[in-house]
């Protein structure tokens, strides 16, 4: 029985004979009595391994002695049990000059020609992640074993980039082509056994075979998968162009030539050089380093960082193994599914058997898109436990209440519940727009109570707004920031304020959009003015997707909060709206009209009648005001940092990332010159463009 749990359990990395070799620099190497040589890498400076200069200068060492040396074989495979390796390290570009950054592609390019040419057979075992660079690596080698739980990808478009160092040849010169590229414009991940079934590996196997797999690829028994016809047929001209205009027309379908170049740039160098690796390499390089000194790189490459370091505000573990959710609404159903997806027990309660029913099959259907493996759909459900008794309370880390907007019944759940909070619990509230200090009143031990602002959808809005108020704990505050970042959101500390930031943020914008529909502009146009400024959804679809119920609460609640002359009345026709039930896309009609799918059923641009009446100023009197309310927060000190009040727009609202933030993006259109813009707007349309004081504040930093 001992031998089968051992059997059964998790294996460490098989490293053949460099399992005991010392370590030379970033690199393991060993041989064993066949000759074979194993190549860990395992760098000693990071966490995961990336692939950067000094790690392609020691590789070309290695290769140097290869070639005199003539092993049997090399077989090359990460030592982290995080995976392969996570890609370029970008900081290695930050700063440079585009002949520097030629200079380091060619020097890349050129080691990597010389691991693809040695005249023994090279393999490269992948498991976990295999991201950009380092996937590039492995496909330098003759084979590609992948264990069970790899996933390789090109995330490089994500950085307004394309693949730098080969990959834009070699993937599709190994893999199906159109696959390979489809990897690298959408930036998504392919798990193992996708990447086998496309021939971007040879073999899928688990660890405890990876030996035995070696060896079949070291005797030739582990073979190519061979081109498809249509594989084949990608070598000539006509059949890519073809394939070209397909992709640009997907491409342009999610992202526009003008913002984010790098997918399209990449279908031209393979349409033009597709057939021929040397011209595609040279083609590779120089798009590459104009690339990355564009604006939209530049941007990306900051969101990227943003994003870093919103994770690195967490500080310790929050201790949180069990999480109750009351209210298994839309948001407390969702909060508590994602939360069991990411490994937690959660046990779910609500008043009403029904809704609880309810969340826990759309939690179902949530596993089944994100998690897929039917296995890990099995123990999500399993770590999801229906509680409409309240059971789960006394047990839990954590308690996260998302009642609705009622401060009553907030104030009754917390009276009821507090007494059986065990000793170092946390209780957290979902409320989007309610004070915390209000929501505090009457707890005993108010030190331990947070908000946790999750935004709609749950699975899809990466960003949480630790709410902070007075009387709150400094641990409270660690261990809530903690909790966001350990199932996979992005936290960001704000103090308890109307809107907090982001719906502070955008009810200007959502709420401006009304006034230019009462205004006779047809709202299809409104929503593509801003999709076209790089919003992912216009602000009338925005107020459909969120609900106009909703919608009018927040902007009468903040109106009244923050003063009459910071909003615009909400037109009465809304009002109107909501009393007849037309709530938006959950009821099926709102603004627009939505088809059985969800959908909006939108009027095509071209065939609204002609917009020379249009507002010319409209893109501004939605943008700006959103931009004043996020300087007001910064003023305020709802939001301190610069940085994280970028990240928290773009992770929390979609602001266009590539304008790199809305704080960002004003000090590139330049400050004086919004500030000119809003007083401008002021004279024409009222006191709700005034600009806030905070602009000259922020202009002196």
């Amino acid at each position: 029985m001992g031998r089968m749990l051992n059997a059964l359990s998790e294996r460490s990395l098989e490293m053949g004979p460099a399992r005991n070799a010392e370590a030379s620099g970033h690199f393991k190497v060993a041989t064993d009595l066949h000759g074979v040589v194993w190549m860990v890498l395992d760098r000693t400076d990071k966490r995961v391994n990336t692939i950067d200069r000094p790690v392609l200068e020691e590789l070309a060492t290695h290769i140097e002695r290869f070639e005199k040396e003539k092993p049997a074989a090399v077989v090359i495979r990460s030592g982290k049990k995080a995976g392969f390796a996570a890609g370029a390290d970008i900081n290695q570009f930050v700063g440079a000059s585009t002949a520097e950054i030629k200079a380091a592609l060619d020097q890349g390019h050129q080691v990597l020609d010389r691991l693809a040419a040695l005249p023994c057979r090279t393999i490269a075992v992948i498991h976990g992640h295999c991201l950009g660079a380092g996937l590039e690596l492995a496909l330098a080698c003759d084979r590609r074993i992948a264990v069970s739980d790899a996933t390789l990808g090109f995330p490089e478009v994500m950085l307004g980039l394309h693949p730098g160092l080969g990959g834009t040849f070699r993937a599709p010169a190994v893999a199906d082509p159109v696959e390979a590229m489809t990897m690298m414009l959408t930036g998504r991940s392919m798990p193992a056994r996708r990447a086998k079934s496309v021939g971007l590996v040879d073999a899928v196997v688990e660890e405890r075979h990876v030996e035995a797999a070696v060896e079949a690829a070291f005797y030739g028994d582990l073979r190519h998968k061979p081109q498809s016809l249509q594989g084949k047929a990608m070598g000539f001209k006509p059949a890519r162009q073809f394939a070209a205009r397909m992709m640009r027309k997907k491409t342009a379908e999610k992202a526009s030539k003008e913002h984010y170049p790098a997918p399209f740039k990449l279908i031209d160098l393979w349409e033009a050089h597709g057939g021929d690796p040397k011209a595609m390499q040279r083609a590779e390089i120089d798009s590459f380093a104009e690339l990355i000194e564009s604006d939209t790189s530049k941007n990306l490459v900051r969101v990227f960082f943003l994003r870093e370091k919103m994770k690195g505000l967490k500080e310790g573990s929050s201790g949180v193994k069990h999480l109750h959710v009351i209210g298994a609404g839309a948001m407390g159903g969702d909060i508590a599914a994602w939360a069991a997806g990411q490994g937690l027990r959660v046990t779910l309660g609500d008043i009403k058997v029904e809704p609880i029913g309810g969340a826990v099959a759309k939690a179902a259907k949530m596993f089944k898109a994100v998690l897929k493996d039917p296995l890990k759909v099995r123990d999500a459900l399993d770590r999801l436990i229906p509680d409409p008794d309240g059971l789960g309370i006394a047990h839990a880390d954590l308690v996260i209440e998302a009642a609705p907007e009622k401060i009553e019944l907030k104030h009754k759940i917390y009276a009821e519940i507090e007494p059986q909070l065990k000793e170092g619990a946390l209780l957290a509230t979902n409320t989007s727009a309610l004070p915390l200090a209000d929501l505090a009143a009457g707890l005993k031990d108010p030190s331990r109570f947070v908000g946790l602002h999750f935004f709609n959808p749950v699975s899809r809005m990466q960003l949480v707004e630790i709410v902070r108020h007075d009387k709150i704990g400094a641990e409270t505050e660690r261990r809530a920031t903690a909790f966001a970042a350990e199932i996979s959101r992005l936290p960001a500390p704000v103090a308890s304020a109307p809107g907090f930031l982001v719906n502070r943020a955008l009810t200007p914008y959502m709420a401006e959009a009304l006034v230019l529909l009462d205004e006779g502009i047809p709202k299809e146009r409104i929503d593509r003015r801003a999709e076209q400024f790089g919003m992912p959804m216009g602000p009338i679809e925005l107020t459909d997707q969120v609900g106009l119920d909703i919608a009018l609460d927040v902007a009468t609640s903040l109106r009244e909060r923050l003063g009459e002359d910071t909003l615009p009345a909400a037109p009465e026709w809304l009002t109107k709206m909501v009393e007849e039930k037309r709530l938006g896309r959950k009821t099926g009609r709102g603004l627009y009209d939505y088809d059985e799918d969800g959908k909006p059923k939108k009027i095509s641009p071209e065939a609204l009648p002609d917009d020379s009446k249009d507002d010319a100023d409209m893109l501004d009197r939605l943008i700006l005001p959103m931009l004043n309310a996020v300087v007001a927060c910064i003023d305020e000190g709802v939001i301190t940092d610069e940085e994280i009040t970028d990240g928290a727009m773009i992770f929390g609202t979609g602001f266009a990332p590539f304008r790199g933030g809305p704080v960002h993006y004003a000090r590139q259109r330049g400050i004086d010159e919004i500030v000119g813009r809003m007083k401008d707007l002021a004279g024409k349309h009222g006191p709700r463009f005034e600009p806030h004081p905070g602009w000259e504040r922020l202009k002196a930093r």
